[in-house]
């Protein structure tokens, strides 16, 4: 059904779980508040130094198991867009559905909570409406700024809008033709903001936001050699020098910062049109680390090196029996969580 226009009140499909959903947003407000710690990046590291922070890492995704107990149906549908929350005090994790709602799940809690897509404000318990399009739906987002102020918005036919939160009014500030027949994720980089990366039908491009028009957009670069659409682009979560991407030829590519491909690994990326597109998320603790959801038997998340290597499959045959297309990294705790295609969590 059509999203109603305006604010949309945060309820619980559940009604009689009102008080489980102001306990939920309480604690979602209490860990918000926290400060988050600053990353500061030091000089280059001495390759002993190196060997050993990798060896720790391989052995952190050893530990990393799944359970009966950490698995959950969060939303109806299956997921289609994913993020956890930073607290390191408090695992919290909300999923998208095809259908535009959303799941927060407080993992250690016994319950999980749906509601309609917008932009949550906690403390009033209400999803504000930021952004409207009449003509065609949104795919995918990502903020421009470190406040949450800006945001770049793809849109599933092609197009691609800048939003500012502080202006009232649901418009965007731009819409901008790239060219593309269809936009399934923006992703802009994390330290040269200005720049973002689309990806959609065959292309690969990145644009410099300060520069978008109405139409006539050229991109800065183009990341050439995929051969049929895909369905996603990321760039590396630290230094932003490589992107990966994953495409429905059955390929894994990345690029470094001279944007030639520096990796072309075969993966089996025909999920069919009931599972949702595989998309490959770097891990926020790794710069040379990422994961993808696989096709293998027995089910599980695979996660590779930038050079194509695989380091780490993410399985247990006991409870993991389906694939898990959509994933997410804690950005400082070893946990990773997988959504399938029937709208259940499954937390490592």
């Amino acid at each position: 059904p059509q999203v109603p226009v305006g604010p949309v009140p945060m309820v619980p499909e559940d009604q009689e779980n009102s008080k489980l959903t102001q306990e939920l947003l309480a604690t979602w407000m209490r860990i918000s508040e926290a400060a988050a710690e600053n990353r500061v990046l030091c000089g280059s590291p001495r390759m002993a130094d190196v060997f050993m922070a990798l060896c720790r890492y391989q052995d952190s995704l050893s530990s990393m198991v799944l359970s009966e107990e950490n698995i959950r149906k969060v939303v109806k549908y299956r997921v289609c867009s994913m993020a956890i929350h930073p607290s390191q005090s408090i695992v919290l994790v909300a999923a998208g559905d095809k259908s535009g709602q959303v799941g927060l799940w407080n993992v250690v809690s016994p319950q999980a909570h749906n509601d309609a897509l917008r932009c949550g404000d906690v403390t009033r318990a209400v999803f504000d409406e930021i952004c409207r399009s009449e003509d065609d739906d949104f795919s995918s987002f990502d903020f421009l700024d470190d406040n949450a102020s800006t945001a770049v918005v793809g849109h599933w036919a092609g197009n691609v809008a800048v939003v500012d939160t502080r202006t009232p009014g649901t418009s965007p500030e731009l819409s901008a033709d790239i060219g593309f027949k269809r936009t399934r994720t923006v992703h802009v980089h994390p330290v040269s903001k200005q720049y973002f990366v689309a990806a959609g039908s065959v292309d690969v491009c990145i644009y410099d936001v300060r520069y978008l028009k109405s139409k006539g957009n050229k991109p800065v670069s183009s990341l050439k050699g995929h051969t049929k659409s895909v369905a996603s682009a990321y760039f590396s979560p630290v230094t932003g020098s490589r992107v990966v991407t994953v495409c429905a030829d059955d390929k894994l590519r990345g690029f470094s910062l001279c944007l030639s491909p520096f990796v072309l690994c075969s993966h089996n990326c025909n999920t069919g049109r009931w599972l949702t597109r595989f998309r490959a998320v770097w891990d926020p603790k790794q710069e040379r680390c990422f994961a993808v959801g696989s096709m293998a038997r027995p089910r599980q998340v695979q996660l590779f090196w930038d050079t194509g290597a695989l380091l780490h499959s993410f399985c247990n045959p006991d409870c993991l029996g389906s694939v898990c297309s959509i994933n997410v990294l804690h950005p400082s705790r070893n946990i990773l969580v997988g959504g399938n295609s029937s709208g259940r969590l499954h937390v490592f």
